[in-house]
């Protein structure tokens, strides 16, 4: 026993002896390195800091990229943190996760500021029992293979390739499963999207990738393999695009795998540029030209995803639809604003060109209608919609239907971690590294997609049935207001007036 005993205290004094000489070597290790960067801090003349402050001056670099991440959890408020605040992603998370949606004290949200819309609330609200489900919308009614569904809430264009795998997996099974249907995004079909078993709208880009022939052209006989696959519902021709018009897709060499490169039709490991328009189309005749030669050829919808920069632009189209007849109308029109969001776009485009989607939505609406062509065109839009509201305010103004891309990938886990250009993402949603993708479980999060999209539809219909309709399409501008710079509010139809048709 008492040998034991001096066994024990050697192997503990040898222990120490041991963990002594490691702090002492690692502590010899800082100030060796210490000494070398205070030499190349205080002898380089590239930046200011460091050479006033040798070896301190370091720790700004380190602050400044921990701060993306700490400011979300310790130092923003609630409601005032940029893409997305706090109280909105918390929303998206709950409802992905179907779990209590219900918040206590009272509304952290400014009510007086100007632009908040504040819904209009009945004395005798919808009961239950009177209530329905959004009603079915026909889409192309004039095609060989018309689309009709009754999802309001879809999943808007994100790619595979600036999305993973388990991601888009996901998705797929998500949208299958609320019945709701998924974009591809302008990457290509992969055959992540298909295995949900959704209805899919095949996004044609700028660099036509996954319809393209080796010299970047539209190749019709891609196009008709594609369209043959009974999940693809309808085809959209992007112009632009929220976040960055005037500019094409942009994916890095990093996330370009050799799968994801023969999706597209590119070189594997460089980077992915979609050129900043359609080379064939350069007027709004060139546009109605290609948009029927895509129907043609398919047999099912297709229609435009946009920015608008000016109503202008919009008159310019319609008009070319009128002179050649309604049937040369794209069957829908995608509005994106300007707050929409990508995976890497140039900052001065994300922050200065395009208009918003409470100026653009309400624009295109408008001009439908002075033109006659509302009920042959349908709308749909897009553009930082992830909560009830957005989307009932959206409604309100007469979309149709309304998409997101962000409010999904909430749903999935996404951290607001801003390193979606990066290949880094620490969610797996937009890399693919695949030990950080291990984290993204395609069975698990397909059910947070779901449940997002259908607490979304439950909760928007929440709002119509205290605003008195019974249903979220029945919706109008009635029953929204709008608060003004005197703190008052004015109703959507008083601010955005319908216009009469033309004769």
């Amino acid at each position: 026993m008492q040998l034991m005993s001096k066994e024990l205290g050697q192997f503990l004094l040898t222990s120490l002896e041991v963990m002594a000489t490691l702090f002492v070597f690692a502590v010899g290790v800082l100030v060796l390195w210490a000494a070398v960067a205070y030499l190349i801090d205080i002898t380089q003349t590239q930046h200011a800091i460091r050479r006033n402050y040798p070896v301190i001056g370091r720790f700004r670099y380190v602050f400044e990229h921990l701060g993306e991440f700490f400011r979300q959890y310790f130092f923003a408020m609630d409601r005032e943190e940029l893409p997305f605040n706090r109280a909105q992603r918390s929303w998206v998370y709950r409802a992905a996760k179907d779990i209590g949606n219900t918040v206590a004290f009272g509304s952290t949200r400014d009510l007086q500021r100007p632009g908040s819309v504040l819904f209009v609330n009945c004395p005798f609200p919808t009961l239950g029992q009177d209530a329905v489900p959004p009603g079915p919308l026909t889409i192309g009614p004039g095609c060989k293979y018309p689309y009709t569904t009754a999802s309001i809430f879809n999943i808007s264009g994100m790619s595979y390739g600036a999305l993973s795998r388990p991601a888009v997996q996901a998705l797929s099974r998500g949208a299958r499963k609320a019945g709701c249907w998924m974009n591809t995004g302008e990457g290509g079909l992969s055959p992540y999207h298909l295995e949900g078993g959704c209805d899919l709208v095949f996004q044609i880009g700028t660099a036509k990738n996954g319809v393209r022939d080796l010299e970047g052209r539209l190749s019709t006989d891609r196009l008709r393999e594609i369209a043959a696959i009974p999940q693809v519902r309808m085809f959209e021709i992007k112009l632009s695009q929220g976040a960055k018009p005037g500019k094409g897709g942009m994916l890095p060499g990093a996330k370009v795998t050799p799968e994801i490169a023969a999706i597209r039709g590119v070189r594997p490991g460089e980077d992915a540029f979609s050129p900043n328009r359609h080379p064939e189309i350069n007027s709004h005749a060139d546009l109605l030209d290609m948009i029927d030669q895509v129907r043609g050829l398919t047999g099912k919808p297709v229609g435009i995803k946009t920015v608008i920069g000016a109503p202008g632009h919009i008159d310019g189209l319609l008009r070319a639809i009128l002179e050649r007849g309604p049937e040369s109308a794209p069957d829908f029109i995608t509005v994106d604003g300007a707050e929409g969001g990508t995976g890497a776009a140039p900052m001065p485009l994300i922050d200065a060109v395009g208009l918003p989607l409470r100026e653009a939505l309400p624009m295109l609406v408008n001009k439908l209608h002075e033109y006659g062509l509302r009920e042959r065109i349908r709308v749909i839009c897009s553009g930082k919609l992830v909560n009830p509201s957005d989307v009932a305010w959206a409604l309100c103004i007469g979309a149709d239907f309304i998409t997101s891309a962000r409010g999904f990938m909430f749903a999935l886990g996404c951290i607001q971690a801003l390193q979606c250009n990066r290949n880094t993402c620490p969610t797996g949603i937009t890399t693919h590294n695949e030990k950080l993708q291990r984290g993204l479980d395609p069975a698990h999060k397909a059910g947070r997609v779901a449940h997002y999209a259908l607490n979304m539809v439950r909760e928007v219909g929440m709002i119509a049935h205290a605003c008195g309709v019974r249903s979220p399409r029945d919706l109008g501008r009635q029953h929204a207001r709008v608060v003004q710079h005197n703190g008052l509010s004015v109703t959507l139809d008083e601010l955005y007036p319908m216009p009469r048709a033309e004769d």
